[in-house]
């Protein structure tokens, strides 16, 4: 924590993966989101976006990994980009499911009080999914975190999954247990986090 190694200390090396993750969850939340939605309340979305989504989603993220250092370079873009990949899938399945699930009389009642269709989406919809769009959140930020390891091998200079790995190199048991340490105590952090903003925003909910 204090001398550091592989020339940066703890909290720079848990700084750049933190960095890397929130990233990738942005960009996959941005996506996943719109792209759930149109799965679970459109048939031509979910002709066209369930197979592709389908398809990928069995596919481990590291398979993507050569073709992102092909496309994406060796940067910081590749590796959010490997970490968004293991978040996109669980985000978009279940936000297609709650999409599917609202409550149809709440529709109803809506359009009868005259509630246009972007109404219905932001003032209907989204409340109704946004409990399934966290659950989908807690288990995308359990697959991004996992991925955080593997996606540090490429060409980076910091992130824990880079110093655990460097530590094997050498030898050096004591910070490779630190690093494991570290990794499942922010994963825990996450997953509370998550679970406290649940409690705060979808209370009315039966969601823990």
């Amino acid at each position: 924590a204090t001398e550091g190694f592989v020339d940066a200390t703890l909290a720079q090396h848990l700084g750049a993966s933190l960095l890397r993750v929130f990233l990738a969850l942005i960009a996959a939340i941005a996506i996943g989101v719109p792209a759930g939605l149109a799965i679970g309340l459109s048939t031509v979305g979910r002709g066209i976006l369930d197979p592709i989504v389908e398809f990928l989603r069995p596919i481990p993220p590291l398979a993507y990994l050569p073709l992102v250092i092909i496309w994406a370079g060796i940067g910081e873009t590749a590796k959010v980009l490997v970490i968004g990949l293991a978040m996109l899938p669980p985000i978009i399945i279940a936000t297609a499911a709650g999409a599917r699930n609202v409550e149809p009389n709440r529709l109803n009642v809506a359009r009868a009080l005259g509630a246009t269709r972007a109404q219905v989406l932001r003032l209907v919809v989204l409340p109704s999914t946004l409990p399934s769009i966290l659950t989908g959140t807690r288990i995308a930020l359990g697959a991004g975190w996992s991925t955080l390891v593997a996606a540090e091998l490429v060409a980076a200079t910091r992130g824990v999954g880079f110093m655990i790995q460097s530590a094997a190199n050498f030898l050096a048991t004591d910070v490779v247990v630190a690093g494991i340490l570290v990794i499942a105590g922010v994963a825990f952090a996450l997953e509370c986090g998550v679970r406290l903003v649940e409690r705060l925003f979808v209370s009315w909910t039966r969601h823990v």
